[in-house]
């Protein structure tokens, strides 16, 4: 079984805030993450769709 990857559409990025700071977002491709660097939070790129949940979130000092 092969693993299908999702394209993220960068063009969403531009309409995404962080729900903490509402501060824009920075794109981690290689993660597959949108990164709040003032709230120190990454969210997670799931099967192409952002997860904007504070409880999903990885903290950045992880």
């Amino acid at each position: 079984m092969t693993e299908e990857t999702f394209a993220f559409d960068r063009h969403m990025l531009e309409a995404l805030v962080c729900p903490v700071t509402h501060a824009g977002l920075d794109y981690d491709a290689e993660r597959q993450e949108l990164v709040s660097k003032g709230a120190g939070l990454a969210f997670p790129i799931r099967d192409g769709i952002p997860v904007m949940l504070i409880d999903e979130a990885r903290r950045l000092d992880d």
